[in-house]
């Protein structure tokens, strides 16, 4: 396996793979057959809730909201302020990214100690089975620099707004998240650090693919921070969620930003809040693009089920680790390496 400071391979652009004109995708992108999409439920879909009601009608969306992250782990947010003209401008400033000629784009190209920057593949592994897609890493907080791209010239300013709505809103719900199991509405934000949290955000593209029945854009996860928050492409779905042992599409909401559980929510929550599986499927005739912001924990933080929500009914499931050192079990494996971490938790 390599180091954290190499890729084991030499990193090869998806989109240079499918602007090719080749109808057939190199082995290393080939799931095996049980990871493979496959049939799915197209008539049910994520919570919507519509934040504004907050305001009107309090306990009913709190409790919407409560149930969303017990039973789904996600749910799509309406009407949480962010304007429009910005969550449009958001995503489709990444897409003009992504479309800079290749050169520019190898400027910033990556390396898995920090995974910042251009990138198309996660994990150290040699050999592993790749994801059909590329992206772009940017940390935000806590006091780091960033590598902004430099083109389109209005990138950074444009995200930097965005990050600031993001902000707002995951300061927003972790009150919502900490009142609905029974704490102090800043309880959860003061685990996460207070104003010292982490936050990130990957801007993804999803190139067309010649053979989208045999890959996936990105392979079954949960994600390994606190909160994400997910602008989809509003014209091409690819989210689905694993729901008990089917999959769901996710049918994005006119300009909702998805809201999803983290592994250190579901740890802090003792499992009370599931932060829940989920893939993206590629496209034979469309390209796509999605911003996912991470609101994470500081990364050296000790993070482990709240002391009020463990009792001899409900032990604690999980024992004490910092978010980066979860996080190096990602970096390591890929979107697998939650798997490692399951196994250690607390016997019961």
């Amino acid at each position: 396996m390599g180091s954290l400071g190499e890729w084991p391979e030499p990193v090869v652009c998806v989109q240079s793979l499918s602007e090719s004109g080749e109808l057939v995708i190199p082995d290393q992108y080939v799931k095996p057959p049980l990871e493979r999409p496959f049939s799915c439920l197209s008539d049910v879909n994520i919570p919507v809730i519509d934040l504004a009601d907050l305001s009107v009608s309090r306990e009913v969306t709190m409790k919407k909201i409560l149930e969303a992250c017990r039973e789904w782990g996600f749910f799509q947010l309406v009407n949480h302020g962010v304007r429009t003209e910005l969550v449009d401008e958001a995503r489709e400033i990444w897409r003009e990214f992504f479309h800079e000629p290749m050169e520019v784009k190898q400027k910033y190209a990556n390396s898995p100690k920090t995974y910042e920057g251009f990138g198309s593949r996660l994990g150290v592994e040699k050999g592993a089975i790749l994801d059909w897609n590329d992206y772009y890493y940017l940390n935000y907080l806590s006091h780091c620099r960033t590598k902004w791209p430099s083109q389109p010239s209005s990138l950074r300013e444009v995200m930097e707004e965005y990050s600031n709505e993001i902000l707002r809103l995951g300061a927003t719900l972790l009150k919502v998240f900490s009142i609905n199991l029974g704490l102090k509405e800043d309880y959860l934000q003061n685990a996460f650090g207070g104003r010292d949290v982490e936050t990130c955000l990957r801007a993804n593209f999803y190139p067309k693919c010649p053979q989208p029945d045999l890959t996936l854009g990105l392979s079954s996860h949960s994600d390994p921070g606190g909160v994400t928050f997910l602008l989809p492409d509003k014209q091409v779905c690819g989210l689905q969620v694993r729901k008990g042992d089917q999959w769901i599409t996710v049918k994005p909401a006119c300009h909702a930003i998805i809201v999803n559980i983290g592994d250190q929510l579901q740890v802090l929550s003792n499992a009370a809040y599931k932060s829940v599986e989920h893939r993206v499927v590629v496209n034979p005739n469309k390209e796509r693009v999605s911003l996912a912001y991470f609101y994470n924990p500081k990364n050296d933080l000790l993070i482990q089920p709240i002391s009020k929500l463990v009792t001899s009914q409900t032990p604690a499931l999980y024992p004490p680790m910092t978010f980066n050192e979860y996080r190096s079990f990602i970096r390591t494996k890929g979107p697998h390496g939650k798997l490692q971490v399951e196994s250690l938790k607390c016997p019961r």
